[in-house]
């Protein structure tokens, strides 16, 4: 990390430590009234408009070139579920930040199903109209889904947020946690396609509103924890309305424009940390391990467990809304060192807070260490941090090529994913505005808006994919969550992306590159997760070292595909992969093939081999044996 950034950092600290309770750099009363929302530009940025004077957000698209994605929604069957979040007019800040969703293999059939969370409306809640469901579709092996929520007991019928999926109860069989407004469910899976909600006797509801989750084994002993960001108290015998004295009696307009009041200016919600006992119960420790932002009362929105500085213990980032966002460093003994500011992660590059909704995490430069990328508001360039080592991190995006053509964009859901399998992390943006008023008034924005795709140059940079008339990438929707994975099991990553209102986008991937590629379903042994969340994979092929993490959480509020994805260019190698188990152990196993999707159980090599989503019809040689020191048999 550049010296500058960590003197500012030091010195930003002690601003903090003599004012616990107030971001340094938060704006006063004037600039919070002229606000009111989740950026932290309220002046704006110059709009940005095409060639035939539309919003960039809603144009710029290209009559020909090469499809990357085309949208599948319709065609797999998902057309006809729909999001409902709120009132129409999204006066409250209830009805504006969307839901996430979840990858989920829950019938344990070899395929990708899709959980798609829903939001609510004050009469649901109070039981005078019927409450939205959430969604999920079981995949049908043949491009299709159908929506089995119902059978399955899942569909929430509460206000919902965040899923994050796991093994929490290492019994072989992922399970769901969804994060509420009111109480929050862990539905375990009863391994017969259905599943139970276990919340209130695990001590994991909570009750107000609970944003974004994440589970990750932080303290070693085998079984995941689980960590719950808070977001704003919503007290509906107190709405926030503007010069309410919930609002903090603001104002609440966006360039002169009525809008919702918040964040800035309500009642924050405290994050949690739950500690996994085990017997199907778990103890908050978020005190005792540092994690629960009792001092500076952030608003929380997207965590993710992942070992940020290599040295084989999950450590645990949290995007937070318009204020600092968090980098806790795990130092092994149960308890985390806040490392936001001294690491570079908690503000962009000009020193500035800003509002972050999403948060991916990738080895974009193939160089070994873990990079991430966060999603902020509109007028506000995107942020990726370049890992320095050493736990420290530069915020680059300008440099990078992915600051000023992110700008005009309010992004939520964010992954690194290599959509062409040559080798190289891409990057993914899933977009929409919060405020209607964007397509009434001259912002040079819009509501509904595109994706965004950069593709990975190879020298630190991206550039633009630019969107082509009629593809995916051209459809219009107010996204929030997003989810990336290989849906149709035949290497290439799509993507799911849940709106606020109406129906789910598919993007099916169907870029014409002609790559070889492998994943993994990772198995952990006795001293790991049974489904190795927490594990660190490097795959060594074709003179490339590439790097995958097992992670839950992340993107907005979303949980992707477990399993470790590599694109492999032109080579034929399968390559030899080198796992980092939870466990502490590490084990080396030279792949045999390529387009193929191996089993690997730790201390076993592989165990298993789908081709095209079935059982591979030749037989797998076998796996090299464990090879590092310290792997268990």
């Amino acid at each position: 990390m550049p010296q500058v950034h960590r003197l500012f950092a030091c010195a930003l600290m002690a601003i903090l430590s003599a004012q616990p309770a107030q971001v340094a750099s938060l704006p006063g009363p004037e600039e919070l009234q002229a606000q009111g929302g989740m950026g932290s530009n309220p002046g704006g940025s110059k709009p940005v408009y095409d060639s035939l004077k539309r919003p960039i957000t809603a144009g710029g698209f290209v009559d020909s070139g090469p499809v990357v994605f085309e949208d599948g929604t319709r065609a797999a069957g998902l057309s006809g579920w729909n999001h409902v979040m709120g009132a129409a007019d999204k006066k409250l800040i209830i009805d504006t930040n969307g839901s996430g969703l979840g990858l989920i293999d829950y019938d344990n059939d070899g395929w990708l199903d899709i959980y798609l969370l829903n939001g609510s409306t004050f009469n649901a809640l109070d039981g005078k109209e019927a409450s939205p469901h959430s969604a999920l579709f079981h995949n049908n092996h043949d491009g299709t889904f159908t929506d089995v929520a119902a059978q399955a007991g899942v569909t929430n019928d509460r206000w919902g947020f965040g899923v994050a999926i796991a093994d929490y109860d290492n019994d072989g069989w992922p399970d769901i946690f969804v994060s509420n407004y009111g109480k929050n469910r862990l539905y375990r899976n009863n391994r017969d396609g259905t599943f139970t909600d276990v919340a209130e006797k695990a001590g994991v509801t909570l009750g107000n509103w609970s944003a974004g989750a994440t589970w990750g084994d932080y303290d070693g002993d085998g079984r995941l924890d689980l960590f719950v960001t808070g977001y704003v108290h919503f007290d509906r015998d107190n709405l926030p309305y503007a010069r309410t004295r919930a609002a903090s009696n603001n104002l609440c307009e966006f360039r002169g424009v009525p809008v919702m009041c918040g964040p800035r200016g309500l009642e924050s919600e405290p994050d949690h940390l739950f500690h996994n006992n085990g017997d199907g119960t778990f103890t908050d420790t978020s005190v005792k391990a540092g994690v629960a932002d009792r001092v500076n009362h952030y608003y929380g929105l997207t965590p993710v467990f992942v070992d940020a500085n290599n040295d084989g213990k999950v450590d645990l980032a949290v995007a937070n809304d318009s204020t600092l966002s968090y980098l806790f460093l795990n130092r092994g003994d149960g308890t985390f060192e806040d490392a936001s500011l001294t690491s570079g992660f908690a503000l962009n590059e000009d020193g500035r807070e800003v509002a972050a909704m999403g948060i991916a995490v990738g080895d974009y430069l193939n160089n070994g260490l873990l990079d991430f990328a966060i999603s902020d508001f509109s007028d506000e360039a995107k942020l990726l941090f370049h890992n320095e080592g050493a736990a420290g991190f530069s915020e680059v995006s300008m440099r990078a090529g992915v600051g000023k053509k992110s700008i005009p964009f309010l992004s939520w859901g964010t992954g690194f994913l290599d959509y062409d399998n040559d080798s190289w992390l891409d990057l993914m943006f899933v977009n929409g505005h919060i405020y209607p008023a964007a397509d009434k008034e001259d912002w040079g924005t819009s509501y509904a808006q595109r994706t965004l795709l950069f593709r990975n140059t190879r020298d630190g940079k991206f550039e633009e994919v630019p969107p082509v008339k009629g593809s995916g990438m051209a459809t219009l929707i107010s996204g929030r969550g997003a989810a990336f994975g290989d849906l149709f099991n035949n290497g290439k990553i799509d993507v799911v992306i849940s709106p606020v209102d109406g129906p789910a986008l598919l993007l099916k991937n169907v870029n014409p590159d002609h790559h070889h590629w492998v994943e993994l379903k990772l198995v952990g042994g006795l001293k790991s997760p049974r489904d190795a969340v927490g594990a660190t994979v490097y795959l060594t092929a074709n003179g490339v070292r590439q790097r995958q993490d097992v992670v839950s959480g992340g993107s907005y509020a979303s949980t992707n595909d477990p399993r470790p994805h590599f694109g492999l260019g032109d080579a034929t190698d399968g390559g030899t992969v080198e796992i980092h188990w939870p466990s502490g152990a590490r084990e080396t196993v030279k792949l045999p093939a390529v387009d193929r999707i191996f089993t690997i159980s730790e201390g076993k090599g592989i165990t298993g081999a789908l081709c095209g989503g079935q059982p591979c019809p030749a037989a797998i040689p076998a796996a090299a044996a464990p090879s590092t020191p310290g792997a268990r048999p």
